[in-house]
């Protein structure tokens, strides 16, 4: 007989379903989605089969949404095979925001389409069918999905080892599919179907292009509200949208996707970026390597890549007859470099750092702009110290992975350490060592942190530090990672203090990760409007009548003699179309020149936001200005 524990209570239960346990003990059900037992998750309906605490998962929970999205994602598959039978199911999994399902069916969905289906749902979830679960032999399961003519379930099927698979009916629909969902459709209270995208079966360009109907719901509808006016922001905020308006970055598609071509006002805020990034590692004692994009595949071989990431690598090239591969990552090279001669211990720990154009091949379905692409630049370093040197050398990481992130205006974080998987390589004892030395410096940080329990890679430990920007999204950037594997692979040493040979211990470590996509996060932080230190162009010169050319050329010359990015806009034009358009290009001061302001010597300046200043002598303009530059202001 199961004993459970709820609520610091104790119960021994007997032929009850956590439905029924939960009614017994009380509680809204209507707010209760899953149970969660002995961290596994299971349908409200289940038999209480096992002992342990049990812990009612709500929507208020990240594994509460997702069962909620993933249920809703049946009853939108539901209502399509109402509307319209002919069309194949494949897959409809919850995503980080809601959920998608993919649909194989000759002619293209249409808005309105979407329209029938969202009110077919609404209609489905109105009639309260349950979320029936069963499990059948596998043969039964391919035997009914062929009938049904479901190819892609059995396709599916074909590939499963077990002997018994489990499926889910809700209405006249049935899914292959692990689960857990929630009880009954009427607990779904909120829905709205939000785009339509072409998809390839399992995001590979050689199959077959599914149509993909994108959706999100919520518990109650002013969630929905609130989230739609989120959305809304979001798409004023797309980085790619912004990048075309701004001339920031381009991409080429049909000259190779996922490869980014950076404009020069993008590479200009690229440039700023680039050398604060080399200024602090500099100041940490850093050292900075170039290594080559190319190595034979011998390289990889050791390294292992080709063994466990080769389908990420780019075809492999012949030269000289000897096969060379494109860098996916650059940790060998530094390897190689730290073993061109015999290191001691008092050289160690060595700090070295790279920024490092990498390639890596994503399936064409998943590229999005900067945020997934082919070639990206990495910000990337590698530390070799000793056991002892460890922990210290974590806390000065994290130290200036937060430093940086400050300094770009990111504040609040989500930082995750993830622990020994069941496959890791490495004595237990430095295994314990790593994690505990993690531990301690994000403490030392005054870092909140949640376990990723079996999460760490095979060769060693990470911490995963995901920022937050101004919608509250979430964005992977940092990573800090102890490796065990490529010490072993390449016969990493140092010569120590008692004249013999001991194994290095190595950190792989990024900040802003990809600048790709660091810089896709920032065009989104804000919205296009840089602070001053990143703003391609800093200051824009508006003339009122063409008298004051030549003052205001001067004027240009002053400021670019400081080093400030400036620009003079002196077209035959009314000055209202001139603060127009650098309003639109987001140019963070405007400095409107007439003949009154030549006459005074001074300048009225304009801010973005709209607020002015008249008569501002021009040095007091230019005191302020490489202030608030040096000291990377995030304000105008």
């Amino acid at each position: 007989m199961p004993e459970i524990v709820y609520k610091n209570k104790k119960y021994e239960v007997k032929d009850i379903n956590f439905m029924d346990f939960f009614k017994m003990a009380k509680e809204n059900t209507e707010e209760i989605i899953v149970a969660k037992i002995n961290n596994k998750l299971f349908d409200l309906t289940a038999s209480i089969s096992e002992s342990g605490e049990i812990i009612p998962v709500t929507f208020n929970n990240d594994e509460g949404k997702e069962v909620y999205w993933h249920s809703t994602s049946h009853i939108m598959a539901a209502a399509v095979k109402r509307l319209f039978p002919e069309v194949k199911v494949t897959i409809g999994p919850a995503i980080s925001e809601g959920f998608y399902y993919d649909f194989d069916k000759k002619s293209p969905f249409t808005e309105e389409d979407l329209l029938k289906i969202e009110k077919e749902m609404e209609k489905i979830i109105d009639e309260g069918h349950k979320f029936i679960r069963e499990e059948i032999d596998i043969q039964k399961a391919k035997d009914m999905f062929e009938k049904a003519g479901e190819n892609y379930k059995v396709e599916i099927l074909n590939e499963i080892k077990d002997g018994k698979v489990s499926i889910y009916k809700t209405a006249d629909f049935v899914d292959l599919c692990r689960g857990p969902h929630i009880d009954n459709t009427k607990k779904i209270k909120s829905i709205k179907l939000l785009k339509l995208a072409g998809a390839y079966w399992r995001g590979d360009e050689k199959n077959k292009m599914l149509q993909r109907i994108y959706g999100i719901s919520f518990p109650d509808k002013k969630m929905l509200d609130d989230y739609i006016k989120r959305l809304e922001e979001a798409k004023q905020r797309d980085h790619r949208k912004l990048g075309k308006e701004l001339d920031l970055f381009s991409t080429h598609d049909e000259f190779g996707p996922g490869l980014i071509y950076w404009h020069p006002k993008g590479a200009i805020i690229r440039k700023e970026i680039e050398d604060f990034w080399r200024e602090e590692h500099l100041k940490r004692d850093y050292e900075i390597l170039y290594t080559p994009h190319v190595a034979k595949i011998d390289l990889w071989n050791i390294s292992g890549h080709t063994s466990f990431y080769k389908e990420n690598m780019y075809p492999s090239m012949e030269m000289d007859e000897m096969e060379y591969l494109i860098k996916p990552m650059n940790c060998p090279f530094h390897i190689l470099i730290y073993k061109s001669t015999l290191r001691s211990y008092r050289e160690l720990p060595i700090r070295w750092c790279e920024l490092g154009t990498v390639y890596r091949y994503e399936k064409s379905g998943v590229l999005h702009g900067l945020m997934r692409v082919r070639g990206f630049t990495q910000d990337d370093a590698h530390i070799f110290m000793t056991e002892e040197q460890l922990e210290q050398e974590i806390i000065n990481v994290i130290d200036l992975i937060t430093f940086v992130l400050k300094t770009f205006g990111f504040y609040e974080y989500e930082v995750f350490l993830s622990t020994k998987p069941k496959d890791a390589i490495g004595e237990a004892r430095v295994w314990k060592l790593a994690e505990e030395a993690l531990k301690k410096a994000l403490s030392t940080a005054g870092l909140k942190y949640d376990i990723d329990e079996g999460g760490g890679a095979f060769y060693g430990p990470k911490i995963d530090i995901k920022i937050k920007d101004a919608l509250n999204r979430t964005w992977q950037c940092s990573t800090i990672q102890v490796d065990f594997n490529m010490p072993e692979r390449f016969d990493v040493k140092y010569i120590g203090e008692d004249g013999k040979e001991h194994r290095a211990i190595m950190i792989h470590r990024a900040l802003l990760g990809s600048f790709e996509r660091f810089f896709g996060v920032l065009i989104e932080h804000y919205k296009g409007a840089f602070p001053l230190w990143l703003s391609p162009v800093q200051v824009a010169l508006l003339t009122i009548t063409e008298r004051v050319k030549d003052y205001a050329e001067n004027l240009l010359k002053k400021l670019k003699e400081k080093k400030i990015r400036a620009i003079l806009n002196d077209a035959n034009e009314t000055i209202g179309a001139k603060i127009r358009n650098s309003t639109l290009q987001k140019i963070p001061f405007m400095l409107i020149i007439g003949d009154k302001e030549q006459q005074k010597n001074v300048v009225s300046v304009r801010k973005r936001t709209g607020e002015e200043k008249k008569d501002v002598k021009i040095d007091e303009f230019l005191n302020m200005l490489i202030e608030k530059i040096e000291k990377k202001d995030l304000n105008i």
